[in-house]
């Protein structure tokens, strides 16, 4: 049997990124987290960060420095999350929000990993979570 179990994200100082997600997304950076690996528990997942020496951020949309991965975040208000994201530090890099306020931004975290804020049409928010429209098969 495979189970993901971590996401790990590459970055010049573990605690700092996990701190800037924890904050992000509203939960604890995990008891334990250190220089060396620092996480942020998502139920059987992990969101982990680990310090590589010589980091080299991604030049997103630059191909020569890839972005090697991004992290979409669903959002009930598109305009109050992103004033929150960056006061944290964050950098807005792209708008794709049309005016009847669906689609996403992205941004680059102080590392320069880039993660959108979206806004899908048909998504409701119950009991603090996104509840996504049926869709045919």
């Amino acid at each position: 049997m495979l189970r993901l179990t971590d996401f790990i994200i590459d970055c010049p100082d573990a605690m700092k990124l996990a701190a800037f997600y924890s904050e992000v997304v509203g939960l604890p950076v995990k008891e334990g987290s250190n220089e060396h690996w620092a996480g942020i528990q998502f139920g059987d997942i992990e969101l982990a960060f680990t310090p590589v020496e010589d980091y080299r951020p991604p030049q997103w949309p630059d191909s020569e420095h890839p972005k090697q991965f991004h992290l979409d975040f669903e959002v009930d208000d598109i305009e109050a999350e992103q004033s929150r994201v960056l006061a944290l530090g964050a950098t807005l890099q792209r708008e794709c929000v049309g005016p009847n306020g669906y689609g996403f931004r992205v941004y680059t975290d102080p590392v320069g990993h880039p993660f959108c804020l979206c806004r899908n049409k048909g998504v409701v928010w119950t009991d603090g979570r996104p509840v996504w429209p049926e869709r045919d098969q």
